[in-house]
């Protein structure tokens, strides 16, 4: 079964909180916090990412080509460790 990753950002810790959801389900299963200073990169794209839920019009396809990136960003994160 595909996964889907999902992300958000402790504004207090400054920190990536990584996730992932078996598609079709309504679990999420944590996996992994990044800081801000590991990948400020990762960081300001899911910063941007949350501004994108939080419009009073959301924009969907915006936000899946903003997903995307993060998800590319991620995926390189996880090459170079």
């Amino acid at each position: 079964m595909n996964k889907n990753l999902l992300f958000a950002v402790d504004a207090n810790t400054q920190e990536v909180i990584v996730s992932d959801s078996p598609k079709g389900s309504n679990q999420v299963n944590f996996m992994e916090r990044i800081t801000r200073n590991n990948n400020e990169i990762l960081y300001n794209a899911v910063v941007t990412l949350t501004s994108i839920t939080k419009a009073t019009n959301l924009d969907v396809a915006l936000f899946k080509a903003m997903d995307k990136v993060v998800q590319m960003i991620y995926s390189k994160h996880n090459t170079t460790l």
